[in-house]
């Protein structure tokens, strides 16, 4: 069985900011959203981050 809740669409919709002209979500709203501390949330895009170049 998945564990995983429903999420709103609007409460994601409200939680993008455009940026010249990029759209883009803030790292705590993303922890938020995975249910992560943000600091484990910006580690693991470290990780990929490094894998990705090397």
């Amino acid at each position: 069985m998945n564990d995983m809740a429903v999420i709103n669409e609007e409460t994601i919709k409200n939680k993008i900011y455009s940026i010249c002209g990029f759209q883009v979500m803030l790292d705590r709203d993303l922890a938020e959203l995975y249910g992560v501390e943000t600091k484990v949330l910006n580690q693991k895009e470290d990780t990929a981050y490094i894998k990705h170049v090397n």
